[in-house]
């Protein structure tokens, strides 16, 4: 109630007293009977006042947050100089908020709020209103817009979002050290009231700390705060609102603060003397004992750095700080002898590494301590020089070359002369020996590196005077290796180039690998063969760092003409003396898309169209070779006609008789019968071409001497008809083949019956039927009787 009336009057202060004119209506007066009248002051000038006419009555209205009461929320008027009260105007409200959140009476123009609303969820809302004329439904003044603003009231209590804390502030730092600041947010509206006016107070946690009500620093309260007494504090901070007047909200947060440590605390021993005991054999390095100051501060603030004070064993003993438990560790820096010196004493120092210059004044920042060491008598093995000894040899090296020594001494006062030997129980002993007295160890067996690189083994040494007495030292052999072996491609790469490929394109990285082993490693060099330098389709690019590339030289590759490239690539290591051999790398031309993505690299994919499936194309072959079957079929059909036509009689078709009914030239008129056959086989050498088929090439008639007898007969038929068998032009068929003239000389004289005095009676062609199927159409003419008919001419 109080807030509502201090905002009341804040409201009436600022319209009534000048600083706003407020232009919602009066419920004293009728504006719609007497216009309000604005006064304006003009900047820069005194004038007169000035009436101005105003068509609107309206201002920036305010509506109360979170309103509970039963009727809406009244929040202005709008009224026109228009509007004259007789009912003609009609008011509309149209923006944010309107008909839903805000409401008008169409006639009065009075605004309400139908719900109530949050200033945090929508602090204003701009609207618009127009006055109408009822009748003609026509604007009676320009559109205007105004804003109805949420009034803030204090709902939300502070928050400390980045709550809770953790801070720190070093020990022993003086009152008003800075420890933190905190902030708390309130959602209210920070212009209005004090609704977001925070104050902050420390409710848990003094007297040590102490927080800024407005900033919300947070200091130190009490000074020399130690963190080996305490070190964590636990502080609850309240923020409250309204400046901290009753009736404010509040909010908390907790602050973890922990003091970090300073060197304010020097190191001490927890007493003055330190009493250790080291056997006389007790190796040089080894560590004798361990002495601790101790030092409450943590960190680099407790680290001890250990001295031996210069004195009495200064020089045969050392001290060295363990880091992780700051302990001062001595170590034995000479031989101890019993015989010789019995007892040491020297003191060591402990002091802080990290110094505070605040802390100066309370005095020194270390402490001394005095240590006293026994040396004890002891019967000890042969020691030997070295924990490990380490030795190389080159492999191949030949068998009894030494390659190093051991050594190991009796350090009792009545020293014993030492032996060696190599532990049974490893394998060392079948490839090197160790000579017993001397210690020299030598190979026993050639040494491959390939095979075993490292030798590990031990060797043990005895005391002559006490065998049982022994000490074990590991050898550690690493066979080096020499360069034997040529570099290789470390897989047989077999590769593939695209079709489509452009020159200077990579295609394949390969590398290499050598069984020989350099100490620095080894370093190939790759490079084409020289017998493949020569105008090259492919080529090798060394990239220095043990591998390569193959890169085309060619703008495209085809595998009908070349489906597979062999590229001799030469690899050369680096060590001495140099190794190389020649790779052969078998690259396949492949089909690929646009993108060198491979498609196929068979060898039956070359004669394939672009696009056709192997079901294709054998449907293509399946139809050609029917084709084919056709073909071959129709051609044997018409031959088969052809010899049908030909043997259908049973006389040759040269001995037919042809009619002449006039005086022509005789066979030069026909084509039936060709002449040339009966002449002299001398006269026809020109002509060579047979009548029962058109040879592609020419046959030459072999000239045989006259025959005697039948049996030169048959031999010469049957010599001429191997020639005919065997002759490539011959048909696939029988021909037959006339010889009408015997040479000269014959006795038989001429087969033709045309120069013939006898008649074929006189004749006996019996034998031709002996002659088998080939005459058996021969034996058939000649062997039947035939009148002369002189009307023909033959």
């Amino acid at each position: 109630m109080l807030t509502r009336n201090c905002l009341s009057l804040l409201l009436w202060v600022l319209f009534d007293g000048g600083l706003l004119t407020s232009l919602q209506p009066q419920p004293q007066k009728s504006l719609a009977t007497e216009p309000r009248k604005n006064v304006i002051r003009l900047p820069g000038r005194r004038a007169p006042f000035q009436r101005v006419k105003r068509g609107w009555v309206w201002n920036q209205f305010f509506v109360l947050e979170e309103y509970m009461g039963s009727e809406p929320q009244y929040v202005g008027k709008l009224h026109s100089d228009l509007d004259k009260g007789e009912g003609t105007v009609k008011y509309t409200l149209s923006g944010d908020g309107a008909g839903t959140v805000f409401t008008i009476d169409e006639t009065t123009g009075d605004i309400h709020a139908l719900r109530s609303l949050d200033r945090e969820e929508k602090p204003f809302y701009t609207l618009r209103a127009q006055a109408v004329d009822i009748e003609t439904k026509k604007p009676l003044e320009p559109e205007s817009e105004f804003i109805i603003k949420v009034q803030d009231i204090n709902d939300n209590e502070p928050k400390f979002l980045d709550g809770p804390y953790v801070a720190s502030v070093p020990e022993m730092s003086p009152v008003g050290a800075y420890v933190l600041q905190v902030k708390a947010t309130d959602a209210d509206d920070p212009t209005y009231g004090n609704s977001a006016r925070v104050v902050y107070s420390i409710l848990q946690g003094q007297p040590y700390f102490s927080i800024d009500p407005k900033s919300g620093v947070i200091r130190t309260a009490l000074p020399n705060m130690d963190r080996e007494v305490k070190e964590q504090y636990q502080v609850l901070i309240q923020a409250k609102d309204m400046g901290g007047q009753l009736g404010g909200l509040a909010g908390t947060t907790i602050v973890n603060i922990s003091l970090t440590d300073v060197n304010d605390n020097p190191p001490r021993f927890p007493k003055s003397i330190f009493h250790l005991k080291v056997p006389e054999s007790s190796p040089i390095g080894s560590a004798i004992g361990r002495i601790r100051a101790v030092d409450p501060d943590s960190g680099k603030n407790a680290e001890i750095e250990y001295n031996i004070v210069p004195g009495d064993g200064g020089n045969l003993f050392d001290i060295v700080t363990d880091e992780d438990t700051q302990e001062g560790v001595i170590k034995l820096k000479k031989a101890l002898d019993f015989e010789t010196k019995k007892a040491y004493t020297f003191k060591v120092e402990a002091s802080n590494l990290h110094l505070d210059h605040r802390f100066h004044s309370a005095g020194p920042f270390k402490d001394t301590a005095t240590v006293r060491i026994s040396v004890l008598d002891v019967d000890e093995p042969p020691v030997f020089s070295k924990p490990l000894y380490t030795m190389e040899v080159y492999e191949d090296t030949p068998v009894g070359t030494i390659i190093g020594a051991v050594t190991a001494q009796d350090l009792d006062v009545g020293s014993s002369a030492v032996r060696y030997f190599i532990d049974w129980k490893t394998d060392g002993d079948s490839y090197f020996t160790i000579d017993g007295t001397e210690g020299t160890i030598a190979t026993n067996e050639l040494l491959d590196r390939e095979s075993t690189a490292q030798y590990n083994f031990s060797i043990i040494a005895s005391k002559v005077s006490n065998p049982l007495l022994t000490s074990k030292v590991n050898i550690l052999i690493n066979v080096l290796d020499v360069n034997e072996f040529p570099p290789e491609i470390s897989v047989p790469y077999e590769t593939d180039v695209c079709e489509n490929a452009k020159p200077g394109q990579i295609i394949q990285i390969v590398s290499a690998a050598d069984r020989d082993l350099s100490p620095a490693g080894q370093q190939f060099s790759f490079r084409l063969a020289p017998e493949a330098a020569i105008k090259p389709n492919f080529t090798v690019r060394d990239f220095r760092n043990n591998t390569a590339g193959i890169e085309t030289r060619r703008n495209g590759y085809s595998r009908r003409q070349k489906e597979l490239y062999f590229l001799p690539v030469v690899i050369e290591d680096s060590s001495y003396p140099v190794q190389s051999s020649t790779n052969t790398m078998t690259i396949r031309v492949c089909r690929c898309d646009s993108d060198g993505t491979i498609l196929s690299c068979n060898v039956e994919a070359v004669f394939l169209p672009v696009g056709l499936s192997t079901g294709a194309l054998i449907a293509i072959l399946l139809c050609i070779v029917i084709l084919l079957a056709i073909v071959v079929l129709y051609v044997a059909l018409r031959r088969q006609k052809k010899k049908d036509t030909l043997m259908t009689s049973k006389e040759d078709i040269r001995d037919n008789v042809i009619h002449y009914d006039d005086e022509g030239g005789g066979e030069e008129d026909t084509q039936a019968f060709d002449i040339g056959a009966l002449r002299n086989p001398k006269v026809i050498e020109e002509n060579k071409i047979r009548r029962d088929i058109k040879p592609d090439s020419l046959c030459l008639p072999r000239q045989r001497p006259p025959v005697e007898d039948n049996t030169d007969i048959r031999d010469f038929i049957h010599q001429r008809l191997q020639e005919n068998d065997v002759d490539p032009s011959a048909p696939p068929y029988d021909s037959l083949a006339t010889y009408a003239y015997e040479g000269h000389g014959s006795a038989a004289e001429s087969l033709s019956s045309i120069d013939s005095l006898t008649t074929d009676a006189d004749q006996d062609y019996d034998y031709l039927a002996d002659w088998g199927p080939r005459f058996k159409v021969l034996a058939e003419m000649f062997g039947e009787e035939e009148s002369y008919n002189p009307d023909k001419v033959t």
